[in-house]
C-alpha cells in the first residue's frame, strides 16, 4: 500500500516528491514506490456562499439578515475545482492506504487539508508532517517522525471556529451596512477594531493643541549640559521669562562646580530572534517594506530558496533540540559579508542562554532563523537579499556578547541652577559589531511609535557626546548659556511597524493574518498610505460612525483571539464559542437595522452615470482611479481618466474622449459637448482589445495613401530641381 501525501502548493509538493523518490510525474501528482504526492492550490474548499443555501440570497436585502445557517456547509472552489477532482480520485485509489498531511504547519494549513478530507469523505488513517523548514534534511527527518493526525484535531477545531466566525460576522455586518446605506461598506471581526485604533489616533491628533516650551543649555567648551529642575525633571520650561532668568543666572555666574559625578558600567543584551511580527516591524522601519511585502518575500526565502525556517511564527525562542544544529547553521551563512562574523563564533563553543533557547516559550514553531541550506546570495532578488540580511545578522547576533559601555553622568551647579550631562564610552561592541556598516546598523534608534498617544516635543533630544575627565568639586568656565524655543507635537500617525505593534499588544489577529488585515483595509478604501503613515479615509471615518459600538472594541476581538488559542490547545469549547458568535451577530444586525444615521459618500464627483444619471464616485484601485455608480443595482463603472482618441472635434479640433454608453461606443468633446457615435451596433461595453482597436482606427498615425505619397514625391522632386 502507498501513502498519499497532500502538500499545500505545487512547489512544495515537487520538493517532497524529489526527496521521497517520486519520479513518475503526472499532471496533478507525482508517484514513487511508496508514495503518491499531490497538492492543493492554497484552498480547494471553502465555506458555502449565502446563495448556495438559497438562491434568493444572491440579492442583498436587509430583511433577510442575519444569515445564520444551522450547519455551515462546504463547497469546492470553482477556480481550482480541477485539482480537487484530481485529489478526490487519488483518495479513492485502492492502493492508497493512508494520508499524510503535508500542508503548512499551522492553523490555516490544517484547515486546507481537513476540509478536503471532509468533502472526499476520507476514512483511512491520517498522519501529520510537521516541519519548520523545507530543506531535504528537514523533510527526511519529518517523515521519520510523522505524528498521528488526531494530535491536531484541536488545531483544526480552532481553524474552523475562526473561519466560521469571520463568515458570520463579516458577511452579515457587511451585507447589513451595504444594504442599509446603499454603499460598499465592509466590516469585520479584526479589521474594524484595527480601523478604530487608527481613527482614535486621528482624533488625538485633531484635538491636540501645540504649546511652546523652552530649554536652557550651558556650554562648557568640550561639552554641553541641559538645565533640569531636579534629577527626574524633563528640562522643559513653560514660561519664557523663567527660562531667560535661568540662563542669565548661569551666564552671570561665570563658573560652574561639579557637584555630582557618577560612572557606571552598562550593558545591553543582544536582541532576540525574530518572530513574524517583529520581522515585519523591522523590515518596515529599516527597508520600507509593507507587512504584506515582508510576508511574500519571506515565503519565497522559506519555500523557493529554503534559506529560512517556517515564517508564520509568534515565538522568538528556539527549542532545546535545535542546539546541536546551531553551528551547522552558522557554517552555512558564513559567506560574503557574514563570513568573518560567523567564523569568529565557530572558533569556540557557542554561548546558548535562556534568552535564545527556552522550550516553555516555543509554541507551534520556533523563531525565524537561517537553515543549514547552502547560501548563494547572487541567486536572491534585491528584496530577498535585504530581508535575508536582517534575518542572518539577527541570528549571528544571538551568540555575540552584550554591548558594554561606561556611562558617566555629571551634575553641575552654576548660579544656583543645576545642569546635567551624560557621556558614553564604549568598552565592548559585543553584538553591535554584527551591525556595523549594515542597513540595520541603527537598531537602538528610538521608536516614534508613541503608542499611548503622548505628546512629543520637537528637538528636545541631546546628541551623544564625549565628556572630559572630571572630578567632584572641579570648577569649569561657563562659556555661554542660552535659551531654545521648542513646541510640543501631537502623537505620530501609525506606520505599519507601529500598527503591527499595537495589533499585537491588543491581541488583534495573528502573526499570519495581520498583514492581510492591513491590506484589506487599504483595498476597501477605508484607509490609505500617506508617505509612510496609515490614515483613515473619509469612507473609513463614516464606516466607524455607522458600525455597532462593540465591533470597534479591540478588547472584544482580543478575547475571541485568546479563546481561539485556547481551543487550539485543547482547552476551549468550540461549540460555546460559536454560540457566542451567533448571538453577537443577531444582536449587531438588530442594531444596524434600528440605526437612524445617514451615509454621505466622501468621494462624490460631478460626473453623472450614463446609465441612471446619479453622481458617480471616484474609487482608487490597483489599476488606478475609476468612476463607479453609487447604485449597486446599476453597477456602471469606467476609468476616471478617459481614453483620448486622435479623432478631432469638428468645432474646436481638440482630441475627443472615448466613452461607452447604452447606445454603444461614442467619441465626445467635453468642452463643446459634441458627440459622435463610433458604429458599435451591438451596444455592448468594450473590452481593452476593442478599445485599443478604436484608438488605432482614429489615430493620426494612419498609413499614407498612394495619392498623398505621390504628391509628396512630386513636391520633393520639384524642390530638387
Amino acid at each position: 500500500m502507498k501513502a498519499l501525501v497532500l502538500a499545500e502548493k505545487p512547489s512544495v509538493a515537487k520538493e517532497i516528491a524529489r526527496v521521497l523518490g517520486c519520479t513518475a510525474k503526472q499532471k496533478s501528482y507525482m508517484e514513487g514506490p511508496g508514495y503518491v504526492v499531490t497538492w492543493a492550490l492554497g484552498h480547494l474548499v471553502t465555506l458555502a456562499e449565502p446563495e448556495d443555501y438559497d438562491p434568493k440570497y444572491r440579492t442583498w436585502n436587509l430583511e433577510d439578515l442575519p444569515l445564520l445557517p444551522a450547519k455551515m456547509n462546504l463547497k469546492v472552489m470553482k477556480e481550482t475545482s480541477h485539482q480537487f477532482r484530481a485529489v478526490s480520485q487519488l483518495c479513492k485509489r485502492s492502493d492508497i492506504g493512508e494520508l499524510i498531511i503535508a500542508t503548512d504547519a499551522g492553523r490555516e494549513g490544517e484547515l486546507v487539508a481537513r476540509w478536503i478530507m471532509e468533502l472526499v469523505s476520507w476514512r483511512k488513517p491520517v498522519k501529520r508532517l510537521w516541519i519548520s523548514s523545507q530543506t531535504d534534511g528537514a523533510i527526511k527527518e519529518g517523515f521519520k517522525k510523522l505524528r498521528p493526525g488526531k494530535e491536531y484535531d484541536a488545531l483544526y477545531a480552532s481553524a474552523v471556529c475562526r473561519a466560521e466566525a469571520d463568515w458570520l460576522i463579516g458577511l452579515n455586518i457587511t451585507r447589513a451596512l451595504t444594504s442599509k446605506y446603499n454603499a460598499q461598506l465592509a466590516a469585520g471581526r479584526v479589521q474594524t477594531p484595527t480601523l478604530a485604533m487608527l481613527m482614535e489616533r486621528e482624533k488625538e491628533i485633531a484635538d491636540f493643541q501645540s504649546k511652546p516650551f523652552w530649554t536652557v543649555a550651558a556650554s562648557f567648551g568640550a561639552f554641553q549640559a541641559q538645565w533640569r529642575e531636579k534629577d527626574d525633571h524633563d528640562g522643559r520650561v513653560w514660561d519664557r521669562e523663567q527660562a531667560d532668568r535661568i540662563a542669565a543666572k548661569a551666564g552671570a555666574a561665570g563658573t560652574a562646580k561639579v557637584v555630582k559625578l557618577r560612572t557606571a558600567e552598562r550593558s545591553e543584551p543582544h536582541p532576540q530572534a525574530y518572530d513574524l511580527t517583529e520581522l515585519q516591524r523591522d523590515a518596515n522601519k529599516r527597508l520600507g517594506f509593507s507587512a504584506k511585502q515582508t510576508s511574500n518575500v519571506l515565503q519565497k526565502l522559506y519555500e523557493a530558496h529554503k534559506l529560512v525556517t517556517y515564517p508564520r511564527t509568534d515565538s522568538r525562542y528556539l527549542s532545546s533540540d535545535m542546539v546541536p544544529t546551531l553551528k551547522g547553521r552558522l557554517e552555512s551563512v558564513a559567506v560574503g559579508p557574514y563570513a568573518s562574523l560567523a567564523r569568529k563564533l565557530l572558533r569556540s563553543p557557542l554561548s546558548v542562554t535562556k534568552r535564545i533557547v527556552d522550550d516553555s516559550k516555543v509554541t507551534d514553531h520556533h523563531a525565524i532563523i537561517p537553515t543549514e541550506q547552502f547560501v548563494n546570495l547572487s541567486a536572491l532578488s534585491s528584496d530577498e537579499r535585504r530581508l535575508y540580511d536582517l534575518i542572518v545578522r539577527r541570528f549571528i547576533a544571538l551568540f555575540y556578547g552584550p554591548y558594554r559601555f561606561d556611562e558617566t553622568s555629571v551634575t553641575l551647579e552654576a548660579g544656583g541652577e543645576k545642569f546635567y550631562a551624560k557621556g558614553k564610552t564604549e568598552k565592548d561592541a559585543g553584538w553591535k559589531e554584527v551591525y556595523q556598516g549594515s542597513a540595520a546598523a541603527s537598531l537602538d534608534d528610538d521608536d516614534d511609535e508613541t503608542e499611548d498617544g503622548a505628546a512629543r516635543a520637537t528637538g528636545d533630544k541631546t546628541p551623544a557626546q564625549l565628556l572630559p575627565a572630571l572630578a567632584i568639586g572641579q570648577s569649569l568656565a561657563v562659556k555661554s548659556a542660552g535659551v531654545k524655543e521648542l513646541r510640543t507635537l501631537p502623537p505620530a500617525r501609525y506606520t505599519e511597524a507601529s500598527l503591527l505593534s499595537r495589533m499585537e499588544k491588543h491581541g488583534l489577529g495573528t502573526p499570519a493574518t495581520r498583514a492581510d488585515i492591513i491590506e484589506k483595509l487599504l483595498s476597501t478604501d477605508t484607509i490609505e498610505r500617506v508617505r509612510n503613515s496609515l490614515v483613515p479615509t473619509g469612507k473609513g471615518k463614516q464606516l466607524l460612525e455607522l458600525v455597532v459600538d462593540e465591533l470597534r472594541s479591540p478588547e472584544l476581538t482580543a478575547r475571541w483571539e485568546s479563546e481561539l488559542e485556547r481551543i487550539a490547545r485543547g482547552q476551549g469549547d468550540p461549540a460555546a464559542f460559536m454560540r457566542g458568535i451567533r448571538e453577537q451577530t443577531k444582536k449587531w444586525i438588530a442594531e444596524v437595522k434600528a440605526e437612524t444615521k445617514e451615509y454621505k459618500p466622501h468621494n462624490l464627483t460631478n460626473s453623472s452615470c450614463p446609465e441612471c444619471g446619479k453622481r458617480m464616485l471616484e474609487v482608487k484601485g490597483k489599476r488606478g482611479k475609476s468612476l463607479q455608480c453609487p447604485d449597486r443595482e446599476c453597477g456602471y463603472r469606467r476609468s476616471a481618466e478617459p481614453v483620448l482618441l486622435n479623432k478631432r472635434c469638428p468645432q474646436c479640433h481638440k482630441k475627443m474622449e472615448l466613452h461607452d454608453g447604452k447606445a454603444g461606443k461614442y467619441a465626445q468633446c467635453r468642452p463643446c459637448n459634441v458627440i459622435e457615435m463610433l458604429g458599435d451596433k451591438d451596444g455592448g461595453r468594450m473590452n481593452r482589445r476593442e478599445q485599443q482597436k478604436l484608438v488605432q482606427q482614429f489615430s493620426d498615425n494612419t498609413p499614407l495613401t498612394n495619392s498623398l505619397a505621390d504628391k509628396l514625391k512630386a513636391a520633393l522632386e520639384k524642390k530638387g530641381d
